[in-house]
């Protein structure tokens, strides 16, 4: 996969996450939604302006969606459950994490693949 495919990924992964469909994250873009299906599929690179709007009008995390880096969040905004995942995915073995991780990158493109 090549960078803007990962980036498109992410992109497409905060939008399905923030509930919003191609069109309407389009729209409050200002992009035209074969731009946003480009920066999307990583056909196009969404330029430093398009990622601005983004964040300051989604909240979505920049440095994740280029870097695939998520921000730290401090405990307290974490729930119970989720705490308690991360401890329990921090004691299994490397491989058992790296099922894990494919599990949930398949649920996801599932969950993305019938959101177009």
């Amino acid at each position: 996969m090549t960078l803007s495919e990962e980036i498109g990924a992410r992109l497409r992964e905060l939008r399905v996450g923030a509930g919003l469909t191609q069109d309407q994250l389009a729209e409050k873009l200002g992009v035209s939604k074969r731009t946003q299906g480009n920066y999307e599929s990583g056909a196009s690179d969404a330029p430093a302006s398009y990622l601005s709007l983004a964040n300051s009008l989604l909240d979505f995390d920049v440095s994740y969606i280029v870097l695939g880096a998520r921000k730290t969040l401090p405990n307290e905004a974490l729930t119970e459950v989720e705490d308690s995942l991360i401890k329990q995915y921090r004691i299994i073995p490397e491989d058992d994490q790296k099922a894990i991780r494919r599990f949930l990158r398949a649920m996801v493109d599932d969950v993305v693949k019938s959101t177009k």
